[in-house]
């Protein structure tokens, strides 16, 4: 299971990548997927903004909450142990980096982003990621 430990956070504003509203889970009218861009990696795409990360981003952190629409208030984790979502399979103790959606992928532990700390087997999953940017 995920955890979060010891997180140092900031507060940017989100931009159009970040931004997706995802209404109250179970409720009429609701996505089916309620995650939105939460617990992915993110970027700076302008002055006090922050965006989804892709792959080849210099990362700035981990989103911590789930900005609904453009220019809200988005935590990014830039310290510390944070949850986050996953592209596929990552074993404890391999690299993380960001993917083309700022989901986290497997990578080289000396050039990685953060390393894992647990494992996930499949796409979605939420992992701990030690954050080492």
């Amino acid at each position: 299971m995920a955890y979060e430990e010891s997180i140092r956070s900031i507060t940017l504003t989100s931009d159009n990548t970040l931004a997706v509203r995802t209404g109250v889970s179970n409720a009429p009218g609701s996505p089916v997927d309620n995650a939105g861009n939460q617990y992915r990696f993110v970027t700076v795409k302008g002055e006090h903004l922050a965006g989804r990360a892709d792959a080849d981003d210099p990362v700035i952190g981990v989103l911590q909450n789930k900005p609904q629409v453009p220019n809200e208030a988005a935590t990014v984790a830039i310290r510390g142990v944070s949850k986050v979502r996953v592209a596929g399979a990552i074993a404890a103790g391999a690299g993380v980096n960001s993917g083309a959606d700022g989901r986290g992928v497997s990578g080289t532990a000396g050039s990685s982003r953060g390393i894992a700390l647990t494992s996930a087997t499949e796409a979605d999953e939420l992992i701990s990621v030690l954050l080492t940017l």
